[in-house]
């Protein structure tokens, strides 16, 4: 493991371009699979979560040709082939549950797996809805962890009630829905990211969406023309970072500003965060503010992968903000409650983590200490935003886990800050 320091206290000034968007990026990859033809993307993101689904169908037969920033990718019925080894999807929790949606329409066996953290990680929530569909599932515990047996084939349409908020779970039964006999129906209890519906919809799938209910009918894909916005979970690190560093001032470019994605903005902007957003430009302007408490709960929580950089914000606002409803934290790739509560707590934040909410007293007085990512990459690079408005010195164990979604953060925060 590598380990990175910070020197508090300098100020974020400039612009940054963050990686394509980590969701639409999965996704472009398994539907250029699929699509008979060639797709051409451009902006992929550069992190191991989204090398590890290119990985994957590659091993499925897909052709994936990089050229500058651009990925072409050849895909469709006459190319796809049974895997002739396991898929390995190291951490990443959309490849593994998207792959099986994929895996379960296809007329063969795939194995996948990944490392430590995904074994953890239960895939119940997509094994059941595929089993129903007629695919055979199987893994660890009952078949809820994996490595999983997917043995795909005939299936039938569904109607599904999705009994969490889950994009990945509407995601993988739509995926297996496009192979399936008869019309496919899936129902939110509430509203996730719809890149799914909106890039199959792109790629001429029959699909219809009415408010959380989606209809899909068996359908052949056509190659597409993507360019992957920015990602806009990576934006909020230096969004937070400018708002909480005294004389900060940071613009972050070309970034992906759909309603369903831009949930951390409307929180911050509730702390007093000084934003500003360019919709047209996809631009987010972020100023060191004198932030104030601001509770986030309910339907907003879904849309939120950023609560660990806002429990941060949090940290270092007045007064005292809770984050309610937030359970899931708890199977990501690390258990975030814990390691948001135990990480800013070293470096002394007055945190408090149980059940379904965090408490986050504030403001703070920061000062450096040891901290590490737990393997997280979204822990890794909160506690540098934190350790940014520290005093003194802080080193961050296990800092290569940015490396899941982010491997340029390093270099860019350096530039941010003059060096």
């Amino acid at each position: 493991m590598t380990t990175f320091t910070i020197v508090g206290g300098t100020p974020l000034r400039g612009t940054v371009r963050v990686p394509g968007d980590k969701s639409i990026s999965h996704r472009a990859l398994l539907l250029g699979a699929l699509a008979e033809g060639t797709s051409t993307v451009r902006n992929l993101s550069t992190g191991d979560d989204v090398a590890r689904s290119r990985a994957a169908v590659e091993a499925m037969g897909a052709h994936v040709e990089r050229d500058g920033n651009r990925e072409r990718i050849s895909g469709g019925a006459s190319v796809l082939r049974e895997p002739d080894r396991v898929l390995d999807v190291g951490n990443s929790g959309t490849s593994i549950r998207l792959l099986a949606g994929m895996c379960a329409r296809l007329p063969w066996l795939t194995v996948l797996e990944g490392d430590a953290s995904i074994a953890q990680r239960p895939m119940d929530r997509v094994a059941e809805p595929l089993r129903r569909m007629g695919a055979f599932v199987d893994g660890r515990g009952d078949g809820r962890y994996p490595p999983l047996v997917v043995r795909g084939g005939r299936l039938r349409g569904i109607e599904y009630d999705v009994p969490m908020a889950s994009a990945q779970v509407k995601s993988a039964v739509l995926l297996a829905g496009l192979g399936a006999a008869g019309e496919t129906v899936v129902r939110e209890i509430s509203p996730t990211r719809a890149h799914t519906e909106e890039m199959l919809a792109a790629c001429g799938a029959d699909i219809a969406v009415d408010g959380l209910e989606v209809r899909l009918r068996p359908s052949e894909l056509k190659p597409f023309e993507l360019d992957v916005p920015g990602d806009p979970s990576q934006a909020a690190f230096w969004v937070v970072a400018a708002c909480t560093v005294s004389g900060s001032d940071v613009t972050v470019e070309g970034v992906y500003l759909g309603a369903a994605r831009t949930g951390f903005l409307d929180a911050l902007r509730r702390m007093g965060a000084d934003i500003e957003v360019d919709e047209v430009a996809g631009t987010v302007r972020a100023r060191s503010s004198e932030l104030r408490a601001a509770d986030v709960s309910g339907a907003e929580i879904p849309g939120l992968d950023e609560i660990p950089v806002l429990a941060v914000a949090a940290a270092r606002a007045k007064g005292t903000t809770t984050f309610t409803g937030i359970d899931e934290l708890v199977i990501k790739e690390s258990n975030r409650l814990a390691t948001i509560s135990s990480e800013l707590a070293a470096l002394g934040g007055r945190v408090e983590g149980g059940g379904d909410r965090l408490v986050v007293h504030g403001p703070s007085a920061m000062r450096g200490g040891a901290l590490r990512s737990h393997g997280d990459h979204r822990i890794a690079m909160a506690m540098a935003v934190a350790a940014l408005g520290a005093d003194g010195e802080t080193t961050i164990d296990g800092w290569d886990a940015v490396a899941t979604s982010y491997p340029e953060f390093g270099q860019h925060l350096e530039r941010l800050r003059g060096g």
